[in-house]
């Protein structure tokens, strides 16, 4: 199995994921999605809402707004040796208080720890007019995207198999699937459609070339055709900003590595050979 980066920072990866099985692509990408914690707020409390919103308008949007998280600070809370009850080793504690008229924004939420703060500081959370006022203090703890989406990490997370473009000796360059192709990925060179450098990544597997060429009249089959490699998936993961993408991606293989020890063992159980 390997993984080949075309790009890769803290918040967008490409890459390609070749010699895996399907199963195994969808469980990765399940695993980034809904298996690696974030913080996110879960509690709410209001001490004064004078605003146009409910309360429980106003603690949704709360819960929604990404949180930098430090994963080797914080743990969940039933992991932790305060056994839920909200220490600092598993709780951060936002403090607020506006008053308007103002746009109460992301970054008016004070933190307890100043490096889980939100990721983007300029978030609307609520308008406040002349006389309106917001005092609330919320809790956020760490948990995973299987509980609830405010807690997944990623903003886009998904992957298609790798296409291939055949053309045959059959092409005459009519140019006609040149011109149907939608994301430009063939181009006219000399006396054949060929694919430009670069671009077979971008093709979508519509097949919108195939038709074009049966349409221009060249024969019962098309001088292109268009399939996937089996065991060759392009990903695209981006992250919400609350975790760097590559440390999602170690997360996320981790995971599936702990489960997969873990389903051996207890199949070692059940078999009566145990793994030592």
């Amino acid at each position: 199995m390997e993984i080949e980066f075309s790009s890769l920072d803290d918040s967008l990866a490409r890459f390609t994921l070749a010699g895996a099985s399907p199963a195994f692509a969808n469980a990765f990408r399940r695993a980034m999605i809904g298996e690696v914690p974030t913080l996110a707020i879960e509690d709410v409390r209001i001490y004064d809402n004078t605003s146009a919103f409910f309360d429980e308008m106003l603690a949704h949007r709360l819960g929604l707004i990404p949180i930098k998280t430090d994963l080797s600070t914080y743990s969940t809370q039933e992991n932790c040796t305060c056994g839920g009850a909200g220490c600092p080793g598993c709780t951060v504690t936002f403090t607020l208080s506006v008053e308007g008229p103002k746009t109460v924004l992301s970054s008016d939420l004070i933190p307890q720890d100043p490096k889980a703060i939100p990721v983007y500081d300029n978030i609307p959370i609520v308008k406040l007019t002349k006389g309106q006022k917001l005092v609330i203090e919320a809790r956020a703890i760490l948990n995973t995207g299987r509980v609830h989406a405010k807690w997944q990490p990623t903003l886009v997370c998904g992957f298609k198999n790798y296409p291939v473009v055949s053309i045959s000796e059959a092409c005459d360059a009519c140019g006609m699937c040149v011109d149907e192709c939608p994301r430009d990925v063939l181009a006219v060179r000399g006396k054949k459609v060929e694919i430009i450098t670069g671009k077979l990544p971008d093709c979508s597997m519509c097949k919108l070339c195939e038709r074009a060429c049966l349409a221009s009249g060249i024969g019962d089959e098309p001088a292109i055709t268009i399939s996937a490699e089996a065991d060759r998936y392009i990903f695209v993961v981006e992250s919400d900003g609350s975790l760097p993408v590559k440390e999602i991606m170690d997360r996320a293989l981790q995971y599936i590595k702990d489960q997969s020890n873990e389903l051996e063992r207890q199949l070692g159980e059940i078999s009566g050979d145990e793994k030592k």
